[in-house]
């Protein structure tokens, strides 16, 4: 209104110190968030001497790729990425099926036992059965050593059903009954309608889910004794435990070496690069999924 009339807004002073305040604020934040990643990239481009003198900041010292070189010529290496990308997409979209069918429904205070319910989910988020319990029910439904056995722990998660729920009720209800006049069903609704106004929650879910199934290398080392299904997680997680506790350091030729010293940084990076590059296509989704899916009960 204020352009239209061409009357400019003067901001007071107390505005302007808050402005100037949050920048601050808000570009400590990106340096303190950064510096450790490009840290690591650094380490992971520098040389075992360079890394064991702490003279490696931001810049590599002494380039060198060998640690890259090495992991890369290792078939176990790009056989457990492409585990963990196949682990990821199929858990990643099981995860989003099986939490919009149960949260929708409990979206709906008609729902028949829906007080009932809504405390039995939430229960579950407070007690499990236990690590021992857990692996015996595995071992009786012969989930030990197969894919179902690595998605299925984590399928369903109670704070992502109590977020989508949460969203699910924002949902305006004459659109929906719009969507009954029209004959649809119960699912054609859910399906046609609520779903895609929905699309930044589901962002959310899509990115939640995929980050958790990415990083997760617990479920491997409980469920998975095979080296070949193993994700790419736990598989550099032995590397590493390797080369921290490598022997003789007499027995060790000078590569060894120095993919001891900076196998750590080469790992997490390969681990991290992925979901960074993936992550800004949906920030924008992840924020307004966030806000608007806030527990309002």
């Amino acid at each position: 209104m204020a352009e239209k009339t061409g009357v400019k807004v003067r901001e007071s002073s107390g505005y302007i110190v808050f402005k100037w305040f949050n920048t601050a604020i808000m570009i400590l934040v990106c340096v303190v968030t950064l510096y450790p990643f490009l840290y690591l990239v650094a380490q992971s481009f520098s040389s075992e001497e360079a890394i064991t003198l702490g003279k490696v900041n931001l810049i590599p010292i002494g380039f060198n790729i060998e640690t890259y070189k090495s992991v890369f010529a290792k078939g176990e290496f790009v056989h457990s990425y492409k585990n963990t990308v196949v682990y990821s997409v199929l858990g990643t979209i099981l995860s989003l099926v099986f939490s919009c069918c149960m949260a929708y429904p409990l979206s709906k205070k008609e729902l028949k036992g829906y007080k009932i319910l809504t405390k039995f989910v939430i229960f579950t988020m407070y007690f499990g059965g236990g690590l021992i319990p857990n692996y015996v029910l595995m071992m009786k439904l012969h989930l030990v050593n197969k894919v179902a056995g690595f998605i299925i722990p984590s399928l369903l998660s109670t704070y992502y059903i109590i977020l989508m729920k949460s969203f699910f009720s924002e949902t305006p209800h004459e659109l929906e009954e719009a969507g009954e006049l029209d004959g649809l069903s119960p699912i054609g609704i859910f399906v046609r309608i609520v779903l895609p106004l929905s699309m930044p929650i589901i962002a959310t879910m899509i990115l939640f889910n995929a980050v958790g199934y990415w990083n997760n290398w617990y479920n491997a080392f409980l469920y998975l004794d095979k080296k070949e299904m193993w994700p790419v997680a736990y598989y550099l997680k032995t590397v590493i435990s390797g080369a921290s506790t490598s022997a003789d350091p007499g027995e060790a030729s000078a590569e060894k070496m120095q993919i001891a010293a900076n196998i750590k940084s080469c790992s997490m990076v390969l681990m991290a690069l992925p979901i960074i590059c993936v992550y800004p296509f949906i920030s924008k989704y992840y924020v307004e999924g966030m806000m608007l899916g806030g527990v309002k009960e």
